[in-house]
């Protein structure tokens, strides 16, 4: 079977008529055929391949990568520049308001790529009344590759392997929306080979990171071999507006980011360092919430809305997430306390929340907050800078022998979605 898409991307799928059709083989590695086709030669081959296309073990998290664009923004400043950039000085209680929202936010500065001389070069971006979609695409399409690069390369030299073993790339952002896409950019600027098998998840927003990484495991474990490369770069370029009451959270909230993700399974090749390893995952659509918190193309960018409904609808719903991602380990009542966690900071009350929901111990939420308060909320790219700061922590702690056995990591976005992923560390679990 083949398909063509931009790129040109050339997709190939072989195919064995059985008495039922049955689909053999889906990857972007060529398949060495005998020259007798069709024949019991080739149906040998194939069954062979079925039998040891799986890994050995689970998915493991082998090197993390993050980066961030030049501009810092202290918080406690960040509503006088705002408000000045956007020529809005006159709405003196809406800047007030966001002044409080600062200080309450739990964020000491953040990262943006939009600055003076950008609006000064594309006006249209304050101005509500000319569209500006296209000059956002235009800078995005090549400021969102070059992020999300920086973050991989940084990856690709703490795995130790060359970028061409990468097998797979999955690259999840909010911030593009044009074919060729992002994946091929980022594959391009690294020098993936051209069979390298790539994926594009768009306006996944801060679940991004969660569902690119269970997939990323999936893939992992069923092609013997693979290494995925999980990309994930945000500019919050596409949602900048000028002040309204109805977005004024999420200005004070967000910030720009990439991280990039090498996973890989048992067994693992020479210099290869296990960090986390991946052992089940679920998604959880929470009904009835599909308009708190979403996102939509307009001639005036990305248009975002966020409910302040969101902490409260997590708050209610995250315990039985967990108990369901848990029990497919065979965990039925986990003490919440004798874990790590990996949570993506979407705001100090989302974390409040939780601690508060599920009775955690101070601290248990640490790397999540120390990168709320570095960083601001980078949307699906923040999961990384979580995951990365914990794997410091342990580092510094003898080597992560006094860090829990079991952990779990949680994403959130649109729909409301819960991302869960329940994990371990390897040096306790025998692996490393």
């Amino acid at each position: 079977m083949l398909a063509v898409g931009p790129g040109i991307t050339i997709e190939a799928m072989v195919l064995h008529i059985h008495s039922q059709p049955v689909r053999l083989i889906a990857s972007g590695h060529v398949l060495p055929l005998p020259s007798a086709m069709p024949g019991a030669a080739t149906t040998a081959a194939v069954d062979s391949r079925r039998c040891t296309q799986h890994a050995e073990g689970p998915a493991t998290i082998l090197a993390i990568g993050t980066a961030n664009p030049a501009n810092i923004y202290p918080q406690d400043e960040f509503a006088d520049y705002y408000f000045g950039l956007t020529k809005s000085e006159h709405l003196t209680e809406l800047k007030d308001k966001m002044k409080r929202i600062c200080q309450k936010s739990g964020i000491e500065k953040r990262y943006i790529h939009l600055d003076e001389e950008l609006i000064r070069a594309h006006p249209e971006i304050i101005d509500k009344t000319l569209p500006s979609l296209e000059a956002r695409v235009d800078i995005a399409s090549i400021e969102v590759p070059k992020l999300a690069e920086s973050a991989a390369r940084k990856a690709i030299a703490e795995w130790g392997r060359p970028a061409t073993e990468i097998t797979h790339l999955i690259f999840s952002t909010y911030s593009g929306c044009r074919a060729p896409s992002a994946d091929l950019q980022l594959a391009m600027l690294l020098g993936l080979r051209p069979s390298v098998s790539r994926t594009i998840l768009s306006l996944h927003g801060c679940s991004g990171g969660g569902r690119a990484l269970q997939l990323a495991k999936e893939i992992a474990e069923n092609n013997h071999g693979a290494r995925v490369l999980v990309a994930l770069s945000e500019l919050t370029l596409v949602c900048f507006s000028t002040p309204d009451e109805s977005k004024i959270v999420g200005h004070g909230l967000f910030g720009d980011g990439a991280g990039a993700i090498i996973v890989g399974a048992v067994p693992l090749v020479d210099g290869e360092r296990p960090l986390f390893e991946m052992l089940a995952a679920s998604q959880t659509m929470i009904p009835g919430t599909e308009h708190a918190l979403g996102m939509q193309a307009t001639n005036s960018g990305i248009d975002f809305h966020l409910s302040i409904q969101v902490p409260m609808v997590i708050k209610d719903n995250i315990h039985q997430c967990l108990l369901d991602a848990f029990q497919l380990v065979g965990s039925m009542d986990p003490n919440w306390n004798d874990l790590f966690w990996v949570v993506h900071p979407g705001g100090r009350a989302i974390l409040d929340n939780i601690e508060d929901k599920l009775q955690l111990q101070p601290g248990k939420l640490a790397a999540s907050r120390y990168v709320l308060s570095e960083y601001g909320n980078m949307s699906g790219a923040t999961i990384a800078f979580v995951l990365d700061e914990l794997r410091r922590r342990r580092e510094k702690d003898e080597g992560g022998l006094q860090q829990p056995k079991w952990g779990v990591m949680l994403a959130f976005g649109p729909g409301i979605t819960i991302e869960a992923m329940v994990l371990r560390n390897p040096f306790l679990a025998g692996i490393n």
